[in-house]
């Protein structure tokens, strides 16, 4: 399974919402990144994504954006697709 990193913070609902709809698709392991602790990865998240907002997630090299991003391509049928190596 490739890795899966989510930019995110502690009282985000949309963050535990991404990370549950991961979970139920068999992801064990996801990398956060807690950009309400560390100002400097909040700047790094918005340079690399061109957002403001939290979650944003990558599947392997793949940013794949919010969860409302993520809970469309889960409806479309592509999430497991992305999380099959």
């Amino acid at each position: 399974m490739p890795k899966v990193i989510m930019y995110s913070s502690g009282f985000c609902p949309y963050c535990k919402m991404a990370e549950n709809l991961l979970r139920s698709r068999g992801v064990s392991e996801i990398q956060k990144i807690r950009i309400d602790l560390d100002p400097n990865q909040r700047i790094a998240m918005m340079e690399k994504t061109g957002r403001r907002t939290v979650p944003q997630i990558y599947i392997g090299e793949m940013h794949v954006g919010g969860y409302d991003d993520l809970n469309r391509l889960d409806h479309k049928g592509e999430l497991l697709t992305l999380l099959t190596p």
